[in-house]
């Protein structure tokens, strides 16, 4: 006589990723401000639809409102420095 095998069950399936999290998060590393519109409408589809992700949507807008502060902090110290190159030869007198 031969014991019976028991049943075997798949693990459970977890809900889907949303897409739009993982694009998200890449766009804040290589287009800040496109990282901060598709985070924000990613985080609205996971709250609307449960889906997972929401992590990967919250970091790629936290992110793509860093990389978009250093990219205006950058361009605002160029353009000072530029200004400061330029006026460094000049004297008051326009001599």
């Amino acid at each position: 006589m031969t014991t019976p095998t028991p049943p075997v069950y798949a693990a459970p399936v977890g809900p889907k990723t949303n897409t739009l999290s993982i694009i998200a998060l890449i766009a804040a590393f290589v287009v800040p401000l496109a990282g901060i519109i598709i985070g924000h409408i990613a985080l609205g589809q996971i709250k609307r639809t449960g889906e997972a992700g929401h992590g990967l949507a919250l970091w790629g807008t936290i992110l793509g409102y860093v990389f978009t502060g250093l990219y205006i902090l950058f361009i605002i110290l160029a353009v000072v420095a530029a200004a400061v190159v330029g006026t460094a030869g000049t004297s008051l007198n326009g001599y």
